[in-house]
């Protein structure tokens, strides 16, 4: 696992944000057994308790389980799965509406530039895609 910290967000929260973008991607598929808090800890080079509160974190939030002394594992609930996504498009549309909004960005020219780019970068990774 690889996380860049910033400096600005709580660790635990990074870490949190982290595991979300893995699930929403899923390179993190439900029922997927997760590193164990000290595994984890020792991985990123953070202190455990940072990855004890991350773990707590995403268990109260239903998006991992822990049952008896067995390792954690990536919830399977598909309404919890898909909220997780969502969340993360509704947090990136919500930063990019404000962003081009205070550069007051009239809505059709952003559509289009929105709708230009999001092509170009399907277009690379359908190239990157084929090369490999």
């Amino acid at each position: 696992m690889k996380v860049n910290f910033n400096n600005r967000d709580p660790v635990y929260v990074q870490v949190v944000r982290y595991f979300k973008q893995q699930i929403a991607t899923n390179m993190l598929e439900p029922g997927q057994e997760i590193p164990s808090r000290r595994e984890l800890a020792s991985e990123l080079k953070i202190n455990p308790n940072t990855v004890q509160r991350a773990y707590k974190e995403m268990e109260e939030a239903g998006l991992i389980y822990t049952e008896r002394n067995l390792p954690s594992k990536i919830t399977k609930d598909e309404k919890m799965l898909h909220s997780v996504r969502e969340e993360l498009i509704i947090e990136a549309v919500d930063s990019f509406v404000a962003s081009v909004h205070s550069i007051q960005v009239p809505f059709e020219e952003v559509v289009a530039i929105l709708k230009e780019k999001y092509e170009e970068v399907s277009d690379e990774n359908k190239r990157g895609e084929s090369n490999d």
